[in-house]
């Protein structure tokens, strides 16, 4: 399968380059970004070439995997899909609704693979672990209370995450966990803390409820990660994740890979969940912001 890589950051280089280079059915054509010079840097690390057309990349390509910020993702899957390329998206798919809506309905219409990169969906510790719940909880609380900006943080100068926060980085990753022991969430509700603070109240198909703190700038004596599920055989906490974000993105790989060569066009962790997540944090973001003219006496 002929791949093509889009993006020239950390995540690119250190996770999806390597997860495409070594696979042995996978031939990485080359590298675009919208600098030239780090889409060569990039190529140069990972022996491949350096596309300086966005359009001639997707020519020579069967399936495009995106590492870059979702303000420019979007409308590059977009095109992608609709030039019937399979997709490995990272999250979230798109800041707008209606984007990830189109690249949804271009997805199925045209019958492509699809799969958006939920790192513990598809680490094996991690998706193990859920695969566990029986599936009669009746809720769960995550905390991501985490800090991008501790020095030598890859992510510290990201203008998109200065921008949006955690509810954005992180609230993907909480949400697909909880979609993953509780079921399809279809209700939040939101309210916004100090700073980038978000704390979502989730209702899922089950019947399950949820609860969710974000946060990247939490203090650092106060940085906890911790993911809980509830119900009749008490209390349930994922243990911690091993890290490999590599393996975890192998993984992710592999399924594409399969969905494509068994003709299917559906995956928990494909295109559908991440439009839906997007629809999720999009309305989370619009109450936050509404309720922020809001005074109390």
């Amino acid at each position: 399968m002929k791949f093509g890589l889009v993006g020239t950051g950390h995540w690119a280089l250190t996770t999806h380059g390597l997860g495409l280079g070594d696979h042995p059915d996978v031939e990485l054509v080359g590298v675009w970004g919208r600098d030239f010079e780090k889409s060569t840097n990039v190529a140069n690390e990972l022996g491949t070439k350096a596309y300086e057309n966005y359009d001639d990349l997707l020519n020579d390509v069967d399936a495009v995997s995106f590492a870059v910020d979702p303000v420019v993702q979007g409308e590059l899957a977009l095109k992608a899909a609709q030039a019937g390329k399979h997709l490995l998206l990272d999250k979230p798919v798109a800041l707008d609704p209606d984007i990830a809506r189109q690249i949804e309905a271009t997805v199925r219409e045209k019958g492509l693979g699809s799969i958006v990169f939920f790192t513990i969906r598809f680490a094996q510790a991690d998706a193990d672990w859920l695969a566990t719940l029986d599936g009669a909880r009746n809720g769960g609380w995550v905390l991501f209370l985490v800090n991008a900006y501790t020095p030598g943080s890859p992510y510290a100068n990201s203008p998109w995450r200065k921008e949006k926060g955690g509810l954005w980085d992180v609230g993907p990753h909480a949400l697909s966990v909880l979609d993953g022991g509780l079921g399809p969430i279809v209700e939040v509700t939101a309210v916004g803390g100090e700073g980038d603070l978000a704390h979502l109240i989730l209702k899922h198909e089950s019947g399950a409820t949820s609860t969710v703190t974000l946060s990247l700038t939490a203090p650092i004596e106060s940085i906890k990660v911790e993911m809980n599920f509830w119900g009749k055989d008490g209390i349930r906490t994922m243990p911690s994740g091993d890290g490999d974000a590599l393996g975890a993105y192998r993984r992710a790989l592999d399924s594409l890979l399969e969905n494509i060569a068994s003709g299917k066009t559906g995956h928990p962790c494909d295109v559908h969940l991440g439009t839906r997540i997007t629809e999720i944090l999009a309305s989370a973001e619009s109450q936050i912001t509404s309720a922020g003219s809001l005074t109390t006496r």
